[in-house]
Formats: structure tokens, C-alpha cells, sequence
């Protein structure tokens, strides 16, 4: 499935309608690079899901874990740009976090030992910002891959803000 998003509206809607899907153990990846939208898109997710705090880029502390603010799921938000191999994901103790969803920005290379079920979103700059008062502005082109029983049937609609 391919979309494309134009806004940060756009892309934290699009956050949200995934978050919706989701279930505690559920994995997302996400792919793109710098600037692309990927922490727009888990602030979205993370709205959805109701967490606590304010969700940022994980880059210098590698995983996050934001509490639901009553009894539903945690969300657990990682950054595996500096991992070096499959192991430095397993060694995070992530599993150790229960009834919570994770979210693995640069994770496509480890997630086969994570799980064996993931939903893979990929997030392409298609078109530079196009309003300064919105950096994540600008047409993105997202692509969405499923990954697993888990998610054999998944259809998504598009992102609508």
C-alpha cells in the first residue's frame, strides 16, 4: 500500500489510524530519512494509544518507554540508528515491557529477531518543505508493508487529517 501526506496533520493522522490497529506486542518499523516524518507519525500513534509525555526522537537514548495514562498500552519507542547488529536490539531487553507496542525507527535490518510480526512503514521525501511554519511539510510518499499472520488481512484507508 503507498500514500502520500502533505502535513504534519496529515502525518499524525496517519500516526493515529495505525495506533488504532494496534495491540500490546505489536511491532511497527518505520524507514526514512532524516526529516522524513517518523517521530511526527509516533506522535500521532502515541495519541491515539493515550500515553504519557511528550514523544521526541529517541536518537541519544536509543528506547523510550511512555506509560499509558490509565490501563491501556505502553508505548515503547526506539531509535536503532546506532545499533551494529541484531543482538544490540535483543540486548535492549525490550520484551521485558509488558502490554506495551513498539515502535523501531531504523529497525528493518533487526526486527526478524524481535518478532515475527510488524507492520513496515517506509517514509520517502518526495518534496522538500513547502512551508517554513510546518517543518514536516511537504509531499511525503509512504509505503506500508505487512509483515506476518498477524497482519495477513491488514487495509488501510490513507491518511486523512
Amino acid at each position: 500500500m503507498t500514500f502520500t501526506v502533505s502535513t504534519s496533520e496529515q502525518m499524525q493522522a496517519f500516526g493515529k489510524q495505525i495506533g488504532a490497529l494496534l495491540t500490546a506486542g505489536d511491532v511497527v518499523v518505520l524507514s526514512g530519512p532524516l526529516g522524513a516524518g517518523k517521530t511526527t507519525f509516533v506522535q500521532g500513534l502515541a495519541t491515539q494509544i493515550e500515553v504519557q509525555g511528550i514523544v521526541t526522537s529517541p536518537t541519544f537514548v536509543v528506547s523510550r518507554v511512555h506509560k499509558p495514562q490509565g490501563s491501556g498500552l505502553a508505548l515503547v519507542h526506539v531509535d536503532a540508528y546506532r545499533l551494529t547488529c541484531q543482538s544490540d536490539l535483543v540486548d535492549l531487553d525490550l520484551d521485558a515491557t509488558k502490554n506495551a507496542v513498539f515502535v523501531i525507527e531504523w529497525g528493518k535490518e533487526y526486527v526478524s529477531g524481535f518478532s515475527e510480526n510488524w507492520i513496515e512503514i517506509d517514509i520517502d521525501r518526495a518534496q522538500e518543505v513547502t512551508d517554513e511554519s510546518d517543518p514536516a511539510s511537504g509531499i511525503r510518499r509512504i509505503s506500508v508493508t505487512a509483515v506476518g499472520e498477524r497482519w495477513s488481512d491488514l487495509s488501510l484507508s490513507g491518511p486523512v487529517a
